[in-house]
């Protein structure tokens, strides 16, 4: 793809809106240790691959996704369960960022209202957030209100076009980024998405944010709707484009 200075040039954003989980906080290891800790913990074993394929996924799809591949489908309810709560003793125990996040954040914020939008629970990022240091930031955190089973239907909106009374479904759904760039106070056509996983980008894309993708692309090299992708917030590109800004 193109370098970050020449593909947002002549753009730049009102408002940025970042993921949480592998893009600000280096939690993606914990959650893989939850997943392991969890199928241990109903004496299942680990599908090949199965990291990778739960990569962005909201915890409840984990929990039924686990269940599904090891042929539990009655263990989903559990196993969700498991996964947060190992996740959480574990996110607790050591709060990581990520290279660079804490950086590129201090220096976003002196000029543009910043949000998250995660599809991990409330509790979950704001800890993050506060032990790392970096909750002060941001003027807004987005979660889903909804469950992923009640997310399914038909959109009730236009992607993008959530309104204020509307429940916000998990990612890939756009309702989280929509929703933290609205309250932002700028059109999602107006702000940038910092995400670390193809169903973020997705999810930012269908909103209408402009998307840029950070860290190792997929084991494919599909970048899926990003703008543009960096290896990392440490990389020199990223830092220049920010203090350019």
């Amino acid at each position: 793809m193109a370098p970050i200075s020449r593909t947002l040039a002549d753009w730049s954003p009102e408002a940025i809106v970042f993921d949480c989980d592998g893009t600000l906080m280096d939690t993606e290891r914990h959650w893989q240790d939850a997943r392991t800790r969890a199928f241990r913990e109903f004496g299942l074993p680990t599908p090949p691959g199965f990291a990778e394929r739960a990569k962005g996924v909201h915890y409840l799809d984990c929990g039924r996704l686990m269940a599904q591949e090891t042929n539990k489908p009655d263990l989903a309810a559990d196993l969700s369960a498991a996964l947060l709560r190992h996740f959480l003793s574990l996110v607790t125990e050591d709060p990581l960022t990520m290279p660079g996040a804490s950086e590129f954040v201090r220096l976003c914020s002196r000029r543009l209202p910043l949000a998250v939008a995660s599809n991990c629970p409330l509790e979950v990022v704001d800890e993050s957030l506060l032990r790392a240091g970096l909750r002060r930031y941001f003027r807004h955190v987005v979660v889903p209100t909804v469950q992923p089973e009640h997310s399914r239907g038909p959109s009730p909106a236009a992607e993008g076009e959530d309104g204020p009374e509307q429940a916000v479904r998990p990612k890939p759904w756009p309702d989280v980024y929509s929703r933290a760039a609205r309250l932002c106070g700028v059109s999602p056509r107006a702000a940038l998405a910092v995400e670390d996983s193809l169903t973020g980008v997705e999810s930012a894309a269908r909103a209408g944010l402009r998307v840029l993708g950070v860290g190792p692309l997929p084991h494919d090299g599909d970048h899926g709707r990003a703008d543009v992708w960096i290896p990392g917030l440490d990389c020199e590109e990223a830092l220049a484009w920010v203090r350019s800004g």
